[in-house]
């Protein structure tokens, strides 16, 4: 292995077992860690974990741990002061270092512990080092390592077949580990000589929305990341344009809002930046919406679209900075969804619209074309911007684990969000309504809403009409 003086000398090789595999609902039942030192093991600690939870079945089939095994063992706070203290100055070892890594910071951060450590990843160094394998898996990668592994499955056996493979991509490294690991000092460059590295290390990996200030405490631009520490270091790594070395250049001090969940990050982010106008951002400043699509029906039946700055007999149903944008839009969806200009707000006449004389207007326009076929037309237009209930509340994860994020929209119209206690939640939206605060509705909430209920499969929804 490649010597490096500003290179750790001590890894904390881990493996958990879990209750399931959601860090904010699920729990370690068992953990295993053994500190190398480069050359060999030095230390090993080990302990099954009472979760304070049901194991599932599946579970116990998968590991062999069940109830009774862990009823009398230690909970997890009986055990992190020594956890804390073995892995003191160490990197944080794991095959798939990102969820062994992520559970035991959440365990901490139910004590109101705040753990952190530089990580690395058994699995992307063994893509590095030992290319063309079929699968990275620990028991694949092991078997075809001839490591034995005592008891797949479980935290000792996995951890300790991790520290062999571990010491075979010691062997092989000609400098790539160390590429891995995140180090102070290769972010230091261009930044502005008051910068707080203090603030840094205080950022958590969690979802939220950070905010980078000058040296008068002016913003200088808003973000929102899952990984709010990880987020804020791809910022000051970047020196591949002249806008992020500018940016890095002026940033003194950092701040930041979790959120516990990145819908509510979203959200917030939208916010902050209308409201705040930083100069590094750009998509999202715009704040006045001054041209707005509203839908109807007309005489006929036939549902209608016109572009105005207000309609006191409707609600819009998007909204667009001017006039020009608005037309564009609806010009698009026009040849998009076959649809006729007259009756999209593009052509003002009391005859046919110019598309029809081109044919390329089924006759809406002139009540030629049947209602429901065109109804249905405009329809998927209505439906990009409509949610499937007008009235619900998601309850979304919280900042920590007894805690639930509740977004309200109303009548369509987002209101805003807020937190709960779990112990204070019940399903009485007008109960819950205290606990939200209220942010504007906009074209860009109203698309953050959307786009999350539709990639989102499972959503935990109180609707009501």
């Amino acid at each position: 292995m490649v010597e490096d003086k500003n290179f750790p000398k001590k890894y904390a090789i881990i493996d958990i077992e879990t209750t399931g595999g959601n860090t904010k609902e699920e729990k370690i039942t068992e953990i295993a860690i053994f500190i190398h030192d480069g050359e060999k093991v030095i230390q090993e600690f080990s302990s099954l974990i009472n979760p304070e939870k049901n194991i599932p079945y599946h579970i116990t089939r998968l590991t062999g741990i069940d109830n009774e095994m862990v009823a009398d063992a230690p909970r997890f706070f009986e055990v992190a002061k020594e956890i804390v203290e073995i892995t003191e100055d160490c990197i944080f070892v794991a095959h798939n270092v990102g969820f062994d890594y992520q559970f035991v910071r959440q365990e901490f951060k139910s004590l109101g512990f705040e753990y952190k450590r530089p990580t690395l990843c058994t699995v992307k160094m063994s893509r590095a080092l030992l290319p063309g394998f079929p699968s990275y898996s620990l028991g694949k990668l092991t078997d075809r390592l001839g490591i034995h592994i005592s008891a797949r499955h479980r935290a000792f056996g996995d951890a300790e077949a991790t520290v062999k493979l571990f010491e075979i991509l010691l062997e092989k490294d000609t400098g790539k580990i160390q590429l891995q690991l995140p180090q102070a000092h290769q972010y230091r460059n261009h930044l502005h000589p008051k910068f707080q590295h203090q603030d840094v290390e205080a950022l958590p990996e969690d979802p939220g929305v950070y905010y980078f200030l000058d040296e008068q405490g002016q913003l200088l631009y808003i973000g929102k990341s899952i990984n709010i520490h990880k987020r804020v270091l791809s910022h000051l790594y970047n020196t591949k344009t002249k806008k992020a070395i500018q940016l890095k250049s002026q940033i003194v001090n950092i701040d930041f809002v979790s959120t516990g969940n990145e819908l509510a990050a979203l959200l917030l982010e939208s916010h902050e930046i209308k409201k705040n106008k930083p100069p590094f951002n750009r998509a999202l400043r715009r704040s006045k919406f001054h041209y707005q699509l509203f839908a109807g029906y007309n005489l006929e039946g036939y549902i209608t679209f016109n572009i105005a700055k207000d309609d006191p007999h409707g609600t819009p149903i998007y909204q667009f900075s001017n006039r020009n944008a608005a037309q564009e839009f609806m010009f698009q969806a026009v040849e998009k969804y076959d649809l006729c200009q007259k009756l999209s707000g593009l052509y003002k006449s009391q005859k046919e619209c110019f598309n029809y004389t081109l044919k390329r207007c089924k006759g809406a326009c002139l009540g030629k074309e049947e209602v429901n076929a065109y109804n249905q037309r405009a329809q998927l237009l209505l439906d990009r911007f409509q949610y499937d209930e007008q009235n619900f509340l998601l309850v979304e994860d919280g900042r920590q684990p007894g805690e639930y994020c509740l977004v309200l929209v109303e009548n369509g119209v987002y209101q805003g969000f807020g937190y709960v206690e779990k112990e204070y939640y019940q399903n009485d939206v007008h109960y819950l309504r205290d606990f939200i605060q209220a942010y504007e509705n906009n074209r860009d909430t109203h698309r953050i809403l959307l786009s999350h209920l539709r990639k989102k499969k499972k959503v935990r929804m109180l609707k009501w009409n």
